[in-house]
């Protein structure tokens, strides 16, 4: 039996190769991925501005359906939907010991180091797959892994009800951070994003007001006194001078979109003194993943509207992901009614 997987063997190169089964082992599970997502990581991967090991298989937004468990394996059973949180952490370095895997000085990720999902099967270590709840579509299971992050995001920004907050940009996590904003109770929320129907998403996710870049009124909903969070979803570095500059006296900037490695911004420190503003990262997540797992449904994801694709679509994927011709793209191994949850 041969796997058809879609691998990565340098710029602009992406095929679709047969590969023989991998067996999985006694602490492993197999699995066929449902349904994929497709982020601006698998672009860069694909362009050249995100290092990635020659010959991966791309794809770490994953849900699939459990072929097989190891016999070290508990808590999960052949046929489970499940997510994969895609990272694989030394357990030896200062940081990993002291609870911080995410910032591991060597760790590894599925679809960029380590062979992820966009394959007819996939193999990985059975506490990193998650079982989903009952009914879960797994298209919406895809989002597992970015919504996440966004809730790593969330915590380091660690928002106060009934209060502003400003977000750039309504890609993906942008309408996942309005979800996550107006189930925080913050009021109101506002979007900033260049085109219209990423604002019409945004107010569809639960935004109170809507702007593009260039407009004035921007500061009116809080009567000019700033917003005392605000998020960089783009990841840019005009977008956070952009941020800062509408930030209240004590705010919290979020950095959450990521940004070209050569990308600068201009930054006053007189300014983050005299106004005691607060600049916060925040990278993958942390810890989030089970707690990712429980807000799929409550979130009202399904008000994404998706884009499905075969993996011998991917090209075809990736340009829909780069024009955002849907608010969220995905690749589909098994077809669009595995994807969907049509029997």
């Amino acid at each position: 039996m041969l796997l058809t997987e879609a691998r990565f063997f340098g710029v602009g190169d992406v095929r679709l190769v047969e590969s023989p089964v991998v067996e999985a082992g006694p602490d492993q599970v197999a699995l066929e991925p449902l349904a994929v997502g497709v982020c601006g990581t698998d672009s860069h991967i694909v362009a050249g501005g995100f290092p990635a090991a020659p010959g991966v298989v791309l794809g770490h937004e994953v849900c699939g359906r459990i072929t097989f468990v190891g016999d070290a394996v508990d808590g999960l059973s052949v046929g489970d939907l499940v997510t994969v949180e895609p990272h694989d952490y030394c357990t030896r370095c200062t940081y990993c010991r002291l609870g911080q895997e995410h910032l591991c000085d060597s760790k590894r990720g599925y679809g960029v180091k380590l062979d992820g999902g966009m394959a007819s099967r996939m193999v990985v270590p059975g506490r990193i797959a998650y079982r989903l709840p009952v009914g879960t579509v797994p298209w919406i299971g895809a989002l597992t892994e970015p919504l996440a992050c966004c809730l790593h995001g969330m915590d380091q920004l660690d928002p106060r009800s009934g209060l502003p907050i400003l977000i750039y940009g309504a890609g993906p996590a942008g309408a996942m951070m309005v979800a996550l904003a107006a189930a925080r109770g913050l009021a109101p929320i506002v979007v900033v994003d260049p085109r219209p129907d990423r604002r019409e998403v945004a107010l569809r996710m639960g935004a109170d007001f809507v702007f593009a870049p260039d407009d004035p009124g921007i500061s009116e909903p809080t009567e000019g006194l700033g917003f005392p969070h605000v998020i960089d979803a783009v990841g840019s570095g005009r977008i956070l001078e952009s941020a800062i500059s509408m930030a209240s006296r004590g705010g919290r900037i979020l950095v959450f979109g990521v940004a070209h490695p050569s990308d600068e911004a201009r930054i006053r420190p007189n300014e983050i003194f005299a106004r005691e503003l607060t600049l916060v990262g925040a990278v993958i997540n942390p810890y989030t993943h089970h707690r990712a797992t429980r807000l799929l449904g409550p979130l009202g994801l399904d008000r994404l509207r998706p884009a499905f694709y075969g993996l011998d679509q991917l090209d075809d994927a990736l340009k829909a992901q780069q024009t955002g011709t849907a608010d969220k793209v995905f690749i589909t191994p098994h077809g669009l009614a595995a994807a969907l949850g049509v029997a």
